[in-house]
């Protein structure tokens, strides 16, 4: 998938070291407590192994891995690092707009979502972008 002007985005694995191994505040977007989806175990892993703050965002705000959550990023009190986004492709978009609203640091677009406008949105407000990848992916690359 290409964006208009024929430019895909390309990850930088210095990026992804860098929010791998600096402790920070992730918000997650779409993590519930349904343990048939991939957020809960990306979002321990963070937790755990990682030592990242977690913040889970969803349609319902309900809190996850004992973390309080939110139904919108606005409604988080203080700084977001990045932004983890669990949602499909199409509602995406959004979700990078609304990290690029509340002054966050980087997007990482989880594996399968892809999403070049919003990608490119995103780099030229300032922040790092991930696309197409999973944390639990790239760590053992490090």
């Amino acid at each position: 998938m290409s964006n208009e002007q024929g430019q895909r985005h390309v990850n930088d694995p210095a990026v992804i070291r860098r929010l791998l191994q600096t402790p920070a505040r992730w918000a997650v977007v779409g993590l519930t407590n349904n343990p048939s989806r991939v957020a809960p175990g990306v979002s321990r892993f963070l937790q755990d192994q990682l030592d990242m703050e977690i913040i889970p965002v969803s349609l319902s705000g309900e809190s996850v891995l004992g973390n309080v959550g939110y139904k919108r990023l606005d409604e988080i009190p203080g700084h977001i690092n990045v932004v983890n986004c669990f949602v499909n492709s199409q509602r995406v978009g959004d979700i990078v707009d609304q990290a690029i609203a509340v002054g966050a640091d980087a997007v990482w677009l989880q594996l399968g979502v892809i999403d070049e406008a919003a990608a490119r949105r995103a780099k030229e407000a300032g922040l790092e972008v991930v696309m197409d990848t999973c944390p639990k992916i790239e760590y053992p690359y490090l």
